[in-house]
């Protein structure tokens, strides 16, 4: 059985020991494809590196994290601009609101998601938000901007039923990792209401490790975990989890089903 990871940072620092084994280990788990959401500037050339070590495993995306968003943003940009061609990436993002760690640069996080979604709408690639405490900024942010052309995930989904009926509307997947094993979560409550048809699996490794690894560090080798949660709470197999989320993963990142 196969998974395709949606969002994953193991190019962070807090793999740069056993990076090669933690790839090793996910694939021995199911785990066919790795998606790597950018946070910054800094972080691309180790992203880059890993997919090219891993070729048709590990997918590069180009984006600003929210919380590296500072008054200096637009310079940061312009230079994260120059890499769309010098290189092939899979997605726009991460990018998004972060209203959880702070408040300062909530104008300056606007701003620049918007330039994420001319990015995404320009590259006809699909725009990655990260919505922490800021989901209704970031639904009334996007939805006049929603086309055709427009499309992604809602990384880390821990809104409503209505909220995620109003993103489904928009064109855009719900991303679905550890919090949906924790004890107190209200997210399998939401996927019991919807089911599957718009979900994809993420882990945010190295960030949110799923049940029984909460408080260890986060992995891709644990998406099978998520997905036995998933299948729980909608009422069907751990098959049917891998069949469906991966041909949604497949549909938001254009590539075809005899790639994975």
């Amino acid at each position: 059985m196969k998974f395709i990871e949606t969002h994953a940072h193991i190019y962070s620092k807090k793999f740069s020991e056993d990076v090669e084994e933690v790839v090793q280990r996910a694939n021995d788990s199911g785990i066919a494809k790795i998606f790597m959401p950018n946070i910054d500037l800094d972080s691309i050339d180790g992203m880059l590196a890993l997919e090219q070590k891993f070729p048709n495993v590990c997918y590069s995306m180009l984006g600003l994290h929210p919380c590296d968003v500072d008054k200096d943003f637009e310079k940061t940009l312009s230079e994260m601009e120059k890499w769309w061609d010098k290189h092939t990436f899979h997605g726009v993002g991460e990018t998004g609101i972060d209203l959880y760690w702070d408040k300062t640069h909530l104008e300056e996080q606007k701003a620049s998601l918007k330039v994420h979604v001319d990015w995404a709408k320009e590259k006809q690639l699909p725009l990655i938000l990260h919505c922490r405490e800021s989901l209704d900024e970031t639904l009334d942010l996007i939805g006049p901007l929603c086309d055709k052309n427009l499309s992604g995930i809602f990384h880390c989904f821990s809104g409503t039923v209505e909220q995620a009926r109003q993103i489904i509307e928009m064109g855009f997947y719900l991303g679905i990792g550890g919090t949906l094993t924790f004890k107190n979560s209200e997210v399998g409550a939401v996927i019991k209401e919807l089911g599957l048809e718009h979900l994809v699996l993420e882990t945010d490794s190295p960030f949110l490790s799923p049940v029984p690894f909460r408080g260890k560090r986060n992995s891709p080798e644990y998406i099978p975990y998520i997905a036995e949660k998933m299948a729980e709470f909608t009422g069907t197999s751990v098959s049917e989890v891998s069949e469906i989320t991966n041909r949604n993963a497949l549909k938001v990142f254009k590539l075809l089903p005899d790639e994975l």
